[in-house]
């Protein structure tokens, strides 16, 4: 009975615990879930062997392999079975239809055939946001959205400004050592604008022309352009007038020209995105508002917000250009703000706004909109001087060799300096304006070898010899069309004297550096992008301590 009891027991506990079939008359003991064994004066059962050490596991294929020194039977064990495999899924994104119009890079030019450089002056900075953007998303932006001009004018230096506006503005050139160079020289030419207070700018006669098409729809887009607009109504005076304007499959006037900044809020709220995109359609309409509210002697211009993706009546980038060539003639100028990612057709934009007399900015984020509408509206809406140009004389007793970084679609042709009827690039109050050249001293190793055959300077070059380079700048007044000159000489001791960049200089080279790297510049290709954080050095003011932040993830993105 004691035994029939005991097999009884046995077999629930190895339901319950796993426990073996008794042998030798063991008695067992329930406890909870755990079996006991009880000792009946004969020794103890061994202990169980010790863990084995964590197995090694690999994945090949479908199958999960698992090895192990120690135990050859487990590792067989585990080797041996199969497990479903589940192949990765990709999503397809659609692809980008981003468009961009980049120039390569300018080449060496020898002072012996072309010592002329001539170019309009560019304040745009929608190539450098761009690139931050795709920078802060991981990724390089492509070679063709980079321009280098727009990256250095980005950022301010520390040039003297005008006292007045009879002088528009001053012109500061400089030389250094370059720092991934060591025959060569930087030259910088830097303007800087009257700053206008608020108190001496003239009324404002403004057309917000918004692009609310179905392209627009996502949250950097048509929601970050509410934003952008409600920052400029913010800063504008009871003078300013503002009138908003639409476009998506066709044009139309939502908000009457009016000073009230709750209107043009709740105008701003109201908007919703859908449809095709008639730009054309929507310039045309924008001009003629603000031609009709034209205010003499004021700011009259047409503010217009958009991705570039124009699919309705007028989309032809050659036609849009010429339209705004025509209608900048009544006085009405044109600023573009670009939005978005996707099918942002960025040369469209910027020349649309070099057509316009207007400057070109690209709004990331709501701290852009601030800088760009907020902290530098006056750059953005009053202009101080127009169509101004630079054009730089190389003595070739001095100087041998020289490149200018950027300005590549800025060129223009030596006779178009003197020629009034030319049109060039506006600067706006407190813009400056900075332009960096690379040259080789004549006599120093330069990127061209010397040629068998090449000329020595002549006699009127060598009796010059004091001068390395004559600068001369050419602006016409906002409502002037006879341009004033000024000139300025760069003495050939500058060359001869020059140091490494310190301070603003050498933020300056170290943006125009990293312009040219991600471009892919064979002269710098050398030249890292630890060396161009190092060139920039330690920064206080953010938007330079974020450029510092770019270099360092763009070289972990290379």
């Amino acid at each position: 009975m004691r035994y029939t009891q005991m097999l009884g027991a046995c077999a629930l506990a190895a339901l319950i615990a796993g426990c073996a079939t008794p042998s030798g008359g063991d008695e067992i003991v329930l406890t909870g879930s755990k079996a006991e064994a009880a000792d009946n004066g004969r020794a103890p059962p061994p202990p169980p062997p010790p863990m084995s050490a964590p197995q090694a596991i690999s994945i090949t294929g479908s199958r999960i392999a698992a090895t192990e020194a120690g135990d050859a039977t487990s590792a067989a064990s585990v080797a041996g079975a199969s497990y479903r495999y589940f192949p990765p899924v990709f999503v397809p994104s659609p692809p980008s239809r981003d468009r961009y119009d980049g120039e390569e890079v300018s080449p060496v030019r020898l002072v012996a055939d072309e010592p002329v450089s001539t170019f309009s002056v560019d304040v745009d900075t929608g190539a450098y946001a761009n690139a931050r953007r795709f920078i802060s998303e991981g990724q390089l932006p492509p070679k063709r959205a980079v321009r280098t001009e727009e990256f250095i004018n980005y950022f301010r230096y520390d040039y003297p400004r005008p006292d007045s506006p009879a002088q528009p503005f001053t012109v500061n050139t400089d030389v250094a050592a370059s720092p991934w160079n060591a025959d060569a020289r930087l030259l910088r030419i830097g303007l800087s604008g009257y700053d206008m207070p608020a108190q001496e700018r003239p009324p404002a006669n403004l057309v917000f022309l918004l692009d609310v098409s179905g392209s627009m729809a996502s949250a950097d887009k048509l929601p970050l352009v509410k934003t952008a607009m409600r920052q400029l109504a913010g800063q504008l005076s009871a003078r300013d007038r503002v009138a908003i304007v639409v476009y998506a499959g066709a044009a139309g006037l939502v908000l009457e020209p009016t000073s009230d900044e709750r209107k043009i809020r709740d105008a701003l709220d109201k908007l919703e995105a859908g449809g095709s995109t008639a730009g054309g359609a929507g310039i045309e309409l924008a001009y003629r508002v603000a031609e009709v509210g034209r205010i003499e002697g004021g700011i009259n211009r047409v503010i217009l917000a958009t991705d570039g993706d124009f699919n309705v009546g007028t989309s032809d980038r050659d036609a849009l250009v010429e339209l705004i060539e025509k209608k900048r003639e009544s006085g009405v100028s044109l600023s573009v703000l670009g939005f978005g990612r996707g099918n942002l057709n960025d040369a469209m934009m910027e020349q649309v706004a070099d057509a316009g007399n207007g400057n070109y900015s690209y709004i990331d984020s709501a701290l852009e909109a601030r800088k760009v509408l907020g902290d530098e509206m006056g750059a953005t809406l009053f202009t101080i001087a127009k169509d101004v140009k630079i054009q730089v004389e190389f003595n070739p007793a001095v100087v041998g060799q020289y490149r200018l970084l950027g300005y590549e679609n800025r060129a223009l042709r030596e006779e178009d300096f003197d020629n009034d009827a030319v049109d060039a690039g506006d600067i706006g109050a407190g813009h400056q304006v900075t332009a960096i050249y690379e040259i080789v001293p004549a006599g120093a190793k330069g990127w061209i070898a010397v040629r068998r055959y090449e000329d020595e300077p002549d006699a009127r070059a060598r009796d010059l010899a004091a001068e390395a380079a004559f600068v001369k700048l050419r602006y016409k007044r906002p409502d002037g069309e006879t341009s004033q000159l000024l000139s300025h000489v760069v003495p050939a001791s500058a060359l001869r004297n020059a140091m490494a960049p310190r301070g603003d200089f050498a933020f300056a080279a170290a943006v125009a550096a990293f312009g040219q790297k991600l471009r892919g510049d064979a002269l710098l290709e050398s030249y890292s992008y630890p060396q161009i954080a190092a060139l920039a050095g330690p920064q206080r003011d953010f938007w330079r301590q974020q450029f510092l932040e770019l270099v360092k993830t763009a070289d972990t993105l290379e």
